[in-house]
């Protein structure tokens, strides 16, 4: 049976233009955008949504999120992969009411393959949530930035065995690493190139695989169709990655100016994730923001200050192609919309940072269907009140929510995201 609704009345920005343009309808068929303009005559039957004193664009895409991981990533963990799902499912349900139509998962820290799991369940339709793009796993060499046994007692062994199934170290065991989390559905390979700030045996400048390594897994997850990506924060880690042929850059907030231009030469995107990074980094020094975490990882925040301070200042200047993303996980996922002020603030503009969650971000998952306001894409639409190419908080106030057609949230409506 077929489903039409009209979106009338609000500015619509279609991901792409500078600006959001009044006076144009938006007709959905059977979860399509089958018609885009003035005076949209509806079908009989039609549900008439009326947006007025709204702007309507793309569905946003969160392209660095952990559904399955919480601020305290040794509580998010479970023996028992059923649990891990059941805990992820209010955080889809979160995101999905801020927008996010979209979402790329890179790695939970559990033994099971938990998030495959919900990938599935959403795509049958059995739970709301986003689109799910799934890294299972972080691959990460021994006491790389996905080794966190040194601060693990006797009871954690269940993360103990999770970091076991993702650990790799030279190209044999990398390759093994690779073609196990293929064969368990994985749509994106994600593994560690440098050090990290929450991981305890390790620095974010420091590189963790070889040049070697980092071509082995590269070339094996191209092999079997799979694009990479890593986390990455300095100089000689991004170089690497680049020449090994990745897609995206996680991170990247140690990046020089030079490190940005081989980016933006070799056409790989740059997923920045400031809201987390740049803001711990300007609190480096403030005793009561890190009152609860650990020793170790504010004195790498104040010893790398300047430089990510620098590095997004570099970032703003460059024509990077960046896409958002926020590492929604290692702080609550219902800040996550939090980011687009965030790249604001560190200047970048606010039609670069909403086109990074919508057409650049579609153009780096490779989802030609979403990320643009046309006819024929599929239908996931977004509406906040006001504009946020002229006030970036608007982003906060996402109240109108479409995917595949389906309307999942409603101006006028007080409940949640129906299950």
């Amino acid at each position: 049976m077929t489903s039409s609704t009209l979106l009338r009345g609000a500015l619509v920005w279609d991901g792409l233009a500078d600006a959001a343009e009044a006076g144009q309808e938006v007709l959905v068929t059977d979860g399509r955008i089958v018609a885009v303009g003035p005076g949209i005559e509806a079908p009989p039957g039609t549900d008439v949504v009326d947006l007025a004193g709204h702007t309507l664009t793309p569905g946003f895409m969160d392209c660095h999120t952990h559904v399955a991981v919480s601020p305290d990533i040794t509580s998010a963990m479970s023996s028992s992969g059923a649990a891990t799902a059941l805990r992820s499912l209010p955080v889809l349900e979160t995101l999905l009411r801020n927008g996010f139509t979209t979402i790329r998962d890179l790695a939970a820290g559990d033994p099971h393959y938990a998030t495959i799991d919900l990938r599935n369940a959403i795509d049958a339709g059995l739970v709301a949530g986003p689109r799910m793009l799934v890294a299972p796993h972080l691959l990460s060499a021994r006491g790389g930035h996905g080794d966190f046994s040194g601060l693990l007692a006797d009871h954690y062994q269940p993360l103990n065995r999770a970091m076991e199934l993702a650990a790799a170290d030279g190209p044999d065991e990398i390759r093994t690493r690779v073609r196990q989390e293929i064969r368990a559905g994985a749509d994106w390979i994600k593994f560690g190139a440098t050090g990290g700030f929450s991981s305890p045996s390790d620095d974010p400048e420091q590189i963790t695989y070889t040049q070697e390594e980092m071509s082995v897994l590269v070339e094996t997850a191209r092999d079997l169709g799979r694009p990479v990506t890593p986390h990455c924060y300095g100089d000689e880690g991004v170089r690497r990655a680049v020449k090994a042929g990745v897609r995206s850059i996680e991170h990247g907030n140690l990046a020089s100016a030079d490190s940005l231009k081989m980016i933006e030469d070799a056409g790989v995107f740059l997923v920045p994730t400031q809201y987390t990074v740049v803001n711990d980094a300007q609190m480096a020094f403030d005793a009561e923001h890190w009152k609860r975490k650990p020793r170790f990882e504010q004195e790498k925040f104040q010893k790398h200050q300047s430089a990510i301070l620098s590095g997004a200042e570099h970032l703003a200047a460059s024509e990077v192609k960046i896409a958002f993303g926020t590492d929604a996980g290692m702080f609550p996922h219902a800040d996550n919309w939090r980011e687009f002020p965030a790249m604001v603030s560190h200047g970048i503009s606010e039609l670069r940072a909403l086109k990074a969650a919508t057409s650049v971000a579609a153009e780096m998952l490779g989802l030609d269907n979403l990320g643009v306001i046309a006819e024929g894409r599929i239908a996931d639409l977004i509406a906040m009140p006001g504009n946020p190419l002229t006030d970036i908080e608007a982003t906060g106030r996402v109240d109108f929510v479409m995917k595949d057609g389906i309307v999942h949230r409603r101006p006028d409506a007080e409940s949640g995201v129906p299950a």
